[in-house]
């Protein structure tokens, strides 16, 4: 998989493995809802990609290949922790309890964000690259300030740590110990350009010259992730400061619904990646290690089905919003200049205030 050392339970074929540093305490029951996590991911994910090639949707960024990295890391946040994403993590907001059509009102454009982020604990997504590290920052030292026993942890890519945003944050996370957890999905394609023309050294190696801790692991070992994961957001909450996670990983599909990707990279390295699929490491381990059968993954796959078809449902339903609701959540309280623009819209016959 990667000559670097990383962390990893699991192997590609559903074999436990030891490492002498993390060790998995889940039980079978544990980790079978963590692969119906992952299988009605993967199913709500194409469902939204079919909808956006039917015209749907405006946008979708699809996530088939990172289950095990969203998935074991949500798994092990508190319900008090904050989390802020980027526009790829619906495994993420999964955990968080986020109904799914609400991950989509954004990329059908007819909401701001689709959800209110301190009722589920969940920023609404970035689309700006990068740009949620430092409000993840902000947000941390607020905790830290407030005196709050809770982390933060903030996602991108690995095209995200090219970006001055991250590397500031790094900057201010280590300065000041901020309780937070920096997770990059290094899905190894930045869009088109590839990791390694974005760095010449691992990129959990990045933390050690902003003073703390950063850690490789196998991002297709939901086990692996979860531990890890579960151990950097202890050491947060504790007051022990950020640690940087490098989920080693692999996009299957489109960077988005826009992009082409047998324009850059080949087909060889995907039939590779394939074998060492998320969802059938784990399928593997619990068929050999605890007898499930296959009637149970089977209903678990039905059960996708239906919360598609429930999406897809849902999203049909979507209104269009009043074109006057763009000034309703731009601030906090009133401004001058966004009721001056609302005035004019309204003038211009725009909007259900029009007359």
């Amino acid at each position: 998989m990667s000559e670097i050392p990383l962390v990893q339970l699991l192997t590609p074929e559903g074999e436990r493995v030891t490492h002498p540093e993390y060790e998995s305490t889940l039980g079978k029951d544990e980790i079978f809802g963590m692969h119906r996590d992952m299988t009605i991911i993967r199913r709500l994910c194409n469902e939204a990609t079919s909808l956006q090639r039917q015209g749907q949707l405006a946008l979708w960024a699809p996530l088939q290949g990172q289950e095990a990295a969203q998935i074991g890391a949500g798994r092990a946040l508190q319900p008090m922790d904050f989390t802020f994403p980027s526009y790829r993590e619906h495994g993420i907001a999964w955990c968080r309890g986020i109904p799914p059509e609400k991950w989509l009102r954004l990329f059908r454009a007819v909401d701001h964000g689709g959800w209110d982020p301190q009722q589920y604990r969940h920023s609404v997504p970035t689309i700006v690259i990068g740009n949620q590290a430092l409000n993840a920052v902000g947000y941390a030292m607020g905790v830290q300030r407030d005196g709050a026993e809770e982390a933060t942890m903030v996602f991108f890519g690995d095209g995200a740590t090219s970006e001055g945003d991250v590397n500031e944050a790094f900057v201010w996370a280590g300065s000041f110990d901020a309780p937070i957890v920096f997770f990059v999905q290094n899905n190894q394609w930045a869009i088109s350009e590839p990791t390694v023309r974005q760095s010449k050294i691992p990129l959990y190696r990045r933390a050690e010259g902003f003073g703390f801790p950063g850690i490789r692991v196998d991002g297709n070992d939901v086990l692996a992730v979860h531990e890890v994961t579960k151990r950097a957001l202890a050491h947060a909450r504790e007051g022990g400061g950020p640690t940087l996670i490098e989920a080693f990983t692999y996009r299957m599909g489109a960077h988005t619904t826009s992009d082409d990707p047998t324009r850059y990279r080949i087909d060889a390295d995907v039939e590779v990646w394939k074998h060492r699929d998320p969802l059938e490491r784990v399928k593997a381990y619990l068929v050999r290690q605890h007898q499930v059968p296959a009637s149970e993954f089977d209903a678990t796959s039905a059960e996708a089905d239906a919360l598609a078809a429930k999406l897809r449902e849902d999203v049909l339903a979507m209104d269009s919003p009043d074109p006057l609701s763009i000034f309703e959540y731009a601030y906090a309280d009133v401004h001058p200049l966004i009721e001056e623009g609302k005035r004019d819209m309204i003038e211009l016959g725009v909007g259900g205030g029009a007359h």
